[in-house]
C-alpha cells in the first residue's frame, strides 16, 4: 500500500473517531418526584417523559454533561409561580426551557407554599427564581442570565431547549374571584412599585434594583 494510500487512510479513521468522539447523549427525564432531571446516562426504571437528546461535542459545541450536573448538584434551580400568575410566570419559565436548564416548579396557592414563598423571598410576589441560594424577584432577563452564568449552566443555545410547559393548579385550587374568603392567601404577581412624587425643589434621582446575588 502506498504512501498516499496510507495517508488518505489514516485521515477517515480519524475523521470517523473525531465524530464518533464529538456526539455526546443527553437523557431528560421526571423522576418519581416530579423533579427534571438531565444525565447523560439513560435514567431508572420508572422514570417518565423521557427524552434523548444528541449533540456535537468539543470545545465549540456545547457542554459536557459534568458540566451541568455539577451545576445541578451545586446550584439546583427553582421557579416559584402561581395559578394566578400569568403573563410574568410564563415568561420566566419561558426565559429557563430555551436556555435549557432543568428547573423544579413550585406553585404557590395555599398557606403551606405561601409560607415557603416567604421563607425564601421575604415576600408574597411571584415569580421568584432561586439558583442555589440567590433569589431573583420577578423576571428580568438580564438577571436570570447573569445567575445562571455565575453559577456555571451552559450559555443558551448550548443546551437542547425544554418543554417544562404550564402545571396544571393544584387540586383543591380555587381562583381568588370564586372564593368565599377572600383573605386567603394567594401570591400575587411582582408588580413595579410607583414613582415617589417628588416636591418642586426635591432633587431628581433614579433608582435601579439590583439581582439579590
Amino acid at each position: 500500500m502506498s504512501f498516499a494510500r496510507h495517508a488518505v487512510l489514516f485521515i477517515v479513521l480519524a475523521a470517523a473517531l473525531g465524530a464518533a468522539q464529538a456526539q455526546q447523549k443527553l437523557y431528560r427525564w421526571v423522576d418519581e418526584q416530579g423533579n427534571v432531571n438531565v444525565t447523560d446516562t439513560p435514567p431508572p426504571l420508572g422514570a417518565k417523559k423521557v427524552e434523548q437528546k444528541t449533540y456535537g461535542g468539543g470545545a465549540s459545541a456545547g457542554p459536557s454533561p459534568f458540566e451541568l450536573r455539577e451545576a445541578q448538584q451545586n446550584f439546583p434551580v427553582t421557579l416559584y409561580t402561581a395559578p394566578s400568575c400569568k403573563a410574568p410566570c410564563t415568561q420566566a419559565r419561558a426565559a429557563l426551557n430555551k436556555r435549557g436548564v432543568p428547573f423544579s416548579e413550585v406553585q404557590v396557592w395555599n398557606e403551606e407554599t405561601n409560607a415557603q414563598l416567604k421563607a425564601v423571598s421575604q415576600s408574597n410576589e411571584v415569580p421568584v427564581l432561586t439558583v442555589g441560594r440567590s433569589v431573583q424577584k420577578g423576571f428580568e432577563q438580564g438577571a436570570y442570565d447573569s445567575l445562571l452564568d455565575s453559577a456555571g449552566y451552559p450559555r443558551a443555545g448550548l443546551l437542547p431547549e425544554g418543554k417544562q410547559a404550564t402545571p396544571a393548579p393544584p387540586k383543591g385550587y380555587v381562583p381568588p374571584e370564586q372564593r368565599a374568603d377572600p383573605s386567603r392567601p394567594s401570591a400575587e404577581p411582582v408588580a413595579p412599585e410607583p414613582a415617589p412624587k417628588l416636591g418642586p425643589y426635591a432633587p431628581r434621582f433614579s433608582s435601579t434594583t439590583e439581582p439579590t446575588k
